[in-house]
């Protein structure tokens, strides 16, 4: 979607910058599709602050997104493409042929009006919003929304813009690169959308102000450098001093930046073909 630029009414409004069309078709939320989505500021349930920098931030409605139950084998029309504010991605509306309504993350070139389906059991027609067992997907296509096994639900390439592509089918499991570089083997029975996320321009929209920041729900943050020695360990020092480490560290001392999170040993690294590119 292209990026809109407004005139520079306000010193706010002159840097800023929206997806010029990001909806389309029926725009109401279905009532038993949405619920609550109560914040917590980054607390955990004893009142602590566990993830700093949240807090505040516009009202949100949940939706409802068909990641675990899928409705199968029943074919449904695109009724709207739909703004989600607890997303990146855009959400399309399914009206199925059954009565039944639900969401699904949209994937480029969907629009309203097309006809999508979901089957595990047989093989659907390659086009955009089609979702189907991996095993039927040929190899070089992109997919999105992928279960990691069958039955669990979507798990990977789910953010906005993101896709994987289809390497090769190999007896019970296909080869598959994911966006980060990462060549795994899923299960050939595992479901995944055919097609790229949607609204892969989401990052290049230029929030303008703070105050647009502070609506997302974000907090300010505050250099380690600039706090004192008490505070931080990057503190202290006169005037713009390095941090005299050999690399960044949290304000409680564990390594920050670049450190892996994968916990060691995990039965799924036989999966894992070749792993993905160190960040430099």
């Amino acid at each position: 979607m292209p990026i809109k630029r407004y005139k520079p009414t306000t010193p706010g409004r002159r840097g800023a910058s929206v997806l010029a069309s990001l909806s389309a078709g029926i725009q109401d939320v279905p009532h038993l599709l949405s619920g609550p989505n109560p914040k917590a500021a980054g607390r955990n349930n004893t009142g602590r602050i566990t993830v700093r920098h949240q807090g505040g931030g516009a009202k949100r409605a949940y939706r409802e997104i068909g990641f675990r139950e899928q409705i199968k084998d029943v074919p449904a029309r695109v009724a709207g493409i739909q703004y989600d504010p607890n997303r990146t991605a855009a959400v399309a509306l399914l009206h199925y042929k059954n009565g039944q309504k639900a969401y699904m993350l949209a994937v480029k070139d969907l629009e309203v009006g097309d006809i999508v389906e979901t089957s595990r059991s047989r093989a659907l027609a390659i086009r955009p919003g089609n979702r189907m067992a991996v095993k039927h997907i040929p190899a070089g296509m992109l997919i999105s929304s992928i279960e990691l096994s069958p039955e669990k639900g979507t798990q990977v390439v789910r953010s906005a813009g993101s896709s994987a592509t289809v390497l090769s089918v190999e007896d019970v499991y296909v080869l598959v690169k994911l966006p980060s570089g990462e060549v795994r083997k899923i299960s050939c029975d595992a479901l995944a959308t055919v097609g790229q996320v949607s609204n892969a321009e989401w990052n290049l929209v230029r929030l303008g102000k703070a105050g647009r920041t502070r609506l997302r729900g974000i907090r300010p943050r505050v250099r380690g450098k600039a706090m004192n020695p008490v505070d931080h360990p990057h503190g202290g020092g006169e005037g713009g001093s390095p941090i005299g480490l050999t690399r960044p560290k949290t304000p409680w001392g564990k390594p920050a930046l670049g450190v892996p999170t994968r916990r060691a040993h995990r039965s799924s690294d036989a999966l894992i073909v070749r792993k993905r590119k160190k960040r430099k």
